[in-house]
């Protein structure tokens, strides 16, 4: 039964270090005809290579692989101005915090563990191609709670200078892990103003994604851990 998917095909990238792993992806993503892996690589220093050459919309990439391993590999290609429109997705067995946290320090878009359904994986590939972040569900409180441990101590309120109040607002939803929908609802706005609002915080705090901008409101001290 397919999930019904919109819009244009997604190009995907692989870069994990196990074939068999990657032939299970490959099959799995492109079920629906939406997503299309374009290109595999097997360890971190190869995926740059491949990413370089296909400007996929979506990377999935391993953490622990030869060569490069998926958070140097991330790093790069966040830092790489003519990639700034390719997302990352870390797909791990591992669900560890500093992994976690690592990834998301990296720049990834979302982190997924590799257990993960096949229906979410493409969920996932598709929030992730739309602009949106993206944490497992298992793992998504367990990174607020430590990403606000570790920079509770070192808070820049200075960061928030020239937001809104309203601004302030949604970001700090954001920080909450919320997404539009539950943002709308909390502050009694639409979605797509929620979705609005957003795009506004990642131009003004020169924010690559939405991971960026949880970083951002726990540094700022907007939020703090403990916060219902």
């Amino acid at each position: 039964m397919s999930d019904d998917p919109v819009g244009p095909t997604i190009r995907i990238v692989l870069v994990d270090d196990q074939e068999l792993v990657r032939t299970g992806l490959r099959s799995l993503a492109q079920r629906d005809g939406d997503i299309e892996v374009v290109g595999e690589a097997g360890d971190g220093r190869a995926g740059l290579r491949r990413v370089r050459e296909l400007r996929p919309d979506v990377v999935l990439m391993d953490i622990r692989m030869p060569q490069l391993d998926g958070i140097a590999a991330t790093e790069q290609l966040v830092a790489d101005p003519d990639l700034a429109e390719v997302r990352v997705v870390v797909l791990t067995t591992f669900d560890e915090d500093a992994d976690i946290l690592a990834a998301i320090r990296a720049g990834a878009a979302g982190y997924l563990l590799k257990d993960v359904a096949p229906q979410d994986l493409r969920e996932a590939i598709r929030t992730v191609a739309g602009g949106d972040s993206l944490l497992s569900p298992s793992v998504t409180t367990t990174v607020l709670d430590q990403l606000g441990a570790r920079l509770a101590t070192r808070t820049r309120p200075e960061l928030l200078e020239g937001l809104t109040a309203r601004e302030r607002e949604v970001l700090e939803r954001v920080g909450r892990g919320e997404s539009n929908d539950e943002i709308g609802s909390s502050l009694f706005i639409s979605p797509a103003t929620a979705r609005t609002y957003v795009s506004r915080l990642l131009a003004k705090l020169q924010a690559r994604d939405r991971s960026r901008l949880v970083m951002l409101a726990y540094e700022s001290g907007l939020v703090t851990p403990g916060d219902p």
